[in-house]
């Protein structure tokens, strides 16, 4: 049997990727984690942003870790089964492994 996930456009899904960003980056500790587990520095930011497996990257980090998954989906009031949909909708693969 297949989880199913709900239907999500493509920039709905970068919406909801770049709000996930933006969660990570308001906290330090968050974005110290992020950094320890994905290699990159703050330096390297700027350039990695504009790469296209850059959002779906991100979700992937989200979706490793249920804990920050929902505790995102809480604060931006979005349900959870959102987020695997919005990866799924960015497709390819990322510019990192989260583990």
């Amino acid at each position: 049997m297949t989880e199913r996930h709900p239907k999500i456009s493509r920039n709905a899904a970068e919406e909801i990727a770049i709000g996930a960003f933006t969660f990570l980056a308001a906290d330090e500790e968050r974005m110290s984690r992020f950094f320890a587990l994905t290699g990159f520095d703050p330096a390297e930011m700027a350039a990695i942003a504009r790469e296209p497996s850059f959002l779906p990257g991100v979700l992937d980090y989200m979706l490793s870790d249920e804990t920050l998954l929902l505790t995102y989906c809480a604060n931006a009031n979005l349900d959870a089964a959102w987020v695997p949909a919005a990866r799924q909708a960015l497709g390819g693969n990322t510019a990192f492994d989260a583990e």
